[in-house]
Order: structure tokens, then sequence, then C-alpha cells
């Protein structure tokens, strides 16, 4: 098998909330200044279950920043490649930013407001007690108790995307 060339960085985000936004900004800022990046350019079907190539992207990773969104945990998609990034983070020392996108750190943490819901959802489609809601919890509360950067509504997406 042949080994995955290695990427600068991962970027994880919900296509509905930042694609053609500030993912796509950021993504373009990193090819500028000659990053190797790593961005998911096919709409995703939700109930899809996480490729080998996505698996294989955030391994080879040297960062993964991942866009916390409003609707983030509604994606099983978004949640299955949070539980891969802080599995890498703890077993190859994978460095991961959080980017807070218009949702407060502690809503994230303590899922509330629209964590809250997603995780409820999930709860009501795969059981209460399922090992991968847990593992989705876990990974949540984790991403947000590291060192990130907040971008609120009104606040110039430039000022956080410059590299000059």
């Amino acid at each position: 098998m042949q080994a995955l060339p290695g990427y600068d960085v991962f970027l994880s985000f919900t296509g509905e909330d930042t694609r053609y936004t500030f993912t796509g900004f950021l993504y373009n800022a990193f090819r500028r200044e000659g990053f190797k990046i790593f961005m998911d350019d096919e709409e995703l079907e939700s109930g899809n279950q996480i490729s080998q190539k996505l698996m294989r992207a955030i391994e080879s990773s040297k960062i993964s920043i991942v866009v916390l969104s409003e609707n983030y945990a509604y994606s099983t998609w978004c949640l299955d490649e949070l539980a891969k990034i802080i599995e890498c983070m703890k077993t190859n020392n994978q460095m991961v930013w959080p980017i807070f996108y218009n949702v407060q750190k502690s809503d994230v943490c303590n899922q509330t407001k629209s964590y809250g819901e997603a995780m409820t959802e999930h709860e009501k489609r795969f059981g209460k007690d399922s090992g991968k809601v847990h593992k989705w919890r876990s990974a949540l509360s984790e991403i947000a108790n590291l060192e990130g950067e907040h971008l609120r509504e009104n606040q110039y997406v430039m000022l956080l995307i410059n590299f000059g």
C-alpha cells in the first residue's frame, strides 16, 4: 500500500455554515502561503459513513483546524471526523486548533443550544447509551477545552485570516 502524502492542514467544518464563507477564505489564504490543505470539496449526504480517504487525510496531517459552527454537531460526518482528530491528537501529538464560529465555547463543551439539540437527536437515532454518541460527546468536550479562536458575528474575518 502506497503511503498517503501528508498534509500540512486538515480542515473540518460543516459546509452549510462555512464552505462558501469563512472556511473557503481560510483555505485560500493557506494555499496562497504554500500550505498543503485537505478540504473535502464534496457535498456530503447525511447518513454516509466517513470514508477511509478522510480518515487517512486526518492521520497524515500536521494540524487539524476544526471550525465549530452552529450546525457542526448535527453532522454525523463532522462528529466522526472530530473523534478521529481527537484520537490523532492523543496518539500522534497532532496539533488541533478549534475555531468557534458564531458559537460559544461553553455551548460546545456543555452541549447546550444547537449542540445540545443535535446530540439529543443523535441519542434518539442511535440510542442514549450508544458508544458512538458517547465518543462524540467526549470529543466535543475535549475540543472545547483547547485554546482556539473565537469569531463572532460582525467581526472581520480578515483579521483572523491574516498571515502577513
